[in-house]
């Protein structure tokens, strides 16, 4: 029961006051990221300072998994270059298929409190659509 409680307190916190969803100033990459199955609808904004991402945020509207797990993911990419940016995505990704290791979940700060969602298939889109938006915009930037 704690860790349920745990869980809501930290989804709720982070869907009521997402410190991360602004404008952004100044803007190098943005994308659209969109959950046509239940709404989800984000613009992920990145400043970039090199190869390091300075600053972030993303607006829009969804679920609060959604809304939540794409806070807790620019917690996480923050100063982190493009390559460790993707690591943490793909990461993320692997946990919610059932598939990272202890200490790649514990890596995940915050962020290791949605593996719960895969468990519930029509919530792993929201819960992913930053992630995904982040990695098509990182990738796309290789190319």
């Amino acid at each position: 029961m704690q860790n349920k409680t745990f869980y809501n307190e930290i989804l709720t916190e982070h869907n009521r006051n997402p410190y991360h969803k602004h404008p952004l100033k100044a803007v190098d990459l943005m994308l659209e990221g969109v959950n046509p199955s239940c709404g989800d609808d984000i613009f992920l904004n990145l400043k970039m300072n090199g190869d390091v991402i300075e600053d972030a945020s993303f607006q829009g509207n969804g679920c609060a998994i959604s809304q939540a797990s794409a806070d807790m993911m620019i917690d996480l990419v923050l100063g982190k270059t493009k390559q460790e940016a993707l690591e943490l995505a793909d990461r993320f990704l692997r946990m919610i298929r059932g598939e990272a290791t202890e200490a790649e979940k514990e890596s995940l700060d915050e962020a290791a409190i949605l593996e719960d969602v895969s468990h519930m298939p029509a919530r792993v889109k929201c819960a992913t659509l930053g992630w995904h938006t982040i990695q098509e915009m990182l990738k796309d930037k290789e190319a």
